[in-house]
């Protein structure tokens, strides 16, 4: 049987940690599907789903494993939907483990089949923060340096 996990997530934008986490995750599964969802937290987007999808395209071509596409519902109900038994969630802290393994255990509630494997994010890419990135972007700075494919 095919493992498949999704590696859910806003990605505004999508980054190199972002990047390095689903390229690992692709080495433990035969395919990485990046979700980009629509977080009723996040409601004003800097980068448009359409947009960063296809950036993320550009990030991972001829990479046959891994693919991005959006949605607008429950993510464990998605997992369920294509089938996959795993989501991908990369920890850059302590901070990130206690957010992520609280939406772990609501995500198995709905979809006791969903198992999240959490990856360690690289140290080289630890600081790296969406958010972050967002407001250097929005003061007029240069941020590609921070991203695996150009604004």
């Amino acid at each position: 049987m095919k493992k498949v996990a999704l590696f859910p997530g806003s990605f505004d934008p999508f980054t190199k940690g972002h990047a390095d986490i689903a390229l690992r995750a692709a080495q433990i599964f035969d395919e990485v599907i990046i979700t980009i969802g629509y977080n009723s937290k996040k409601q004003n987007r800097l980068f448009d789903v359409d947009y960063m999808i296809t950036k993320i395209g550009e990030a991972f071509e001829g990479q046959d494993n891994i693919k991005a596409i959006s949605y607008n519902e429950l993510t464990a109900n998605l997992a369920q939907k294509l089938d996959a038994k795993y989501l991908v969630r990369g920890l850059r802290n302590t901070t990130d483990f206690e957010y992520e393994n609280s939406i772990s255990q609501i995500n198995r509630r709905i979809y006791p089949d969903l198992e999240t494997v959490f990856i360690i994010t690289d140290p080289k890419f630890a600081y790296i923060s969406s958010t972050v990135i967002r407001e250097i972007y929005r003061y007029g700075q240069n941020i590609n340096e921070f991203l695996p494919y150009n604004i």
